[in-house]
């Protein structure tokens, strides 16, 4: 959940930058894998074996027994996202690659080797010049500097 949170926050910021509802674009974020609580997170050596069940229907299944009000919300938050035409969608989709660097660039930090293929796919992927701004970013820092930072102030 944690990451979740924290792509939803990439989003708002990336979505702000970019001039467009920052509101939108966390809630988007917030929602996108939710289908992994039944799925669980298929790494793309995975898809070459295994046919997905399209994002959609897993919600479909999750939000089933809800009111219809409820799953009506959820069902189109997922469908925005995955559809990525909307600028919010693509903002989130994009704190989704922001936050998956961010995750290989904290392992980097720790020691773990052989992340630059992880690094390259997921700059590879960012749309907005927002999150590719904030990808150069990441970058050049190692992932405890805003600690370092705080600590001065």
């Amino acid at each position: 959940m944690l990451f979740r949170s924290r792509a939803s926050v990439v989003a708002s910021v990336i979505a702000t930058s970019e001039g467009v509802d920052p509101y939108r674009a966390a809630f988007l974020a917030l929602w996108h894998d939710t289908q992994e609580t039944r799925t669980t997170d298929l790494p793309h050596l995975t898809k070459r074996y295994v046919t997905a069940v399209p994002n959609e229907a897993v919600t479909a299944d999750q939000v089933r027994p809800l009111p219809e009000p409820i799953a009506a919300m959820i069902r189109g938050a997922v469908a925005e996202y995955e559809n990525g035409e909307t600028p919010e969608a693509r903002c989130a989709r994009d704190a989704d690659k922001l936050e998956c660097l961010l995750q290989a660039r904290e392992y980097q930090d720790q020691g773990h080797q052989n992340l630059q293929p992880w690094i390259d796919s997921s700059i590879a992927s960012l749309h907005t010049v927002t999150a590719k701004q904030l990808a150069d970013e990441s970058l050049t820092q190692n992932s405890l500097d805003w600690l370092q930072q705080a600590r001065r102030t």
